[in-house]
C-alpha cells in the first residue's frame, strides 16, 4: 500500500494496516460489509452523511462522507488498506442526482488514490447501460469510467 502524507511529499508504502473502510457502514448494504470484517478481526473505518445512525456501533470509527472536502475525505482514508464503496443513489432528490452521484464517487475514487489505499472494492448493479432510459443504470456506467479515470 502507498501512502500520501498529507504534506503532500513522497509516498511511504507500508503493508496491510488492518483497517478497512465502509462508506455507510450504517446502511442496509454496509452494515453487511462492515459486519463481515469486524467478525473476520478488520478494523472498520465509515465515511457516512449519517453518524446518527450508529446505534451503539461502539467497534466502528466514524469519519465525515463530506465530497466537497477532498482534504478531509483524503484525510479520513489515510492509513486505509481497502475502502468498501456502497455509495450511490437511488432517485434524484434535491441537489443529488445521478451526475452529481458520478462526479461525488469520482472524488472519493481520487480521494483514495491519494491517500495510498491498496484497493477499492465497489458495490454496485449488474448491467449498467448508456442506453438504458433510467438514470439509475445509466450513472452506473459514469461511475464505472470514472474508476478509469482515476
Amino acid at each position: 500500500m502507498t501512502l500520501y502524507p498529507a504534506s503532500g511529499l513522497e509516498p511511504t508504502h507500508v503493508s496491510d494496516t488492518g483497517l478497512d473502510a465502509v462508506t455507510g457502514a450504517f446502511s442496509y448494504s454496509g452494515r453487511a460489509i462492515a459486519t463481515a470484517l469486524t467478525n473476520s478481526g478488520r478494523q472498520v473505518r465509515t465515511l457516512t452523511g449519517h453518524p446518527s445512525r450508529a446505534n451503539g456501533a461502539n467497534d466502528i470509527e466514524i469519519r465525515p462522507l463530506d465530497f466537497d472536502d477532498q482534504i478531509g475525505l483524503v484525510r479520513s482514508l489515510e492509513g486505509v488498506t481497502t475502502l468498501y464503496n456502497t455509495y450511490w443513489v437511488r432517485f434524484a432528490h434535491q441537489r443529488i442526482d445521478h451526475d452529481q452521484a458520478v462526479e461525488n464517487s469520482r472524488a472519493l475514487f481520487q480521494a483514495a488514490r491519494r491517500a495510498g489505499v491498496e484497493r477499492i472494492i465497489h458495490v454496485s448493479i449488474t448491467h449498467p447501460s448508456i442506453d438504458s432510459p433510467l438514470p439509475y443504470f445509466r450513472g452506473k456506467i459514469g461511475r464505472a469510467s470514472c474508476r478509469e479515470r482515476v
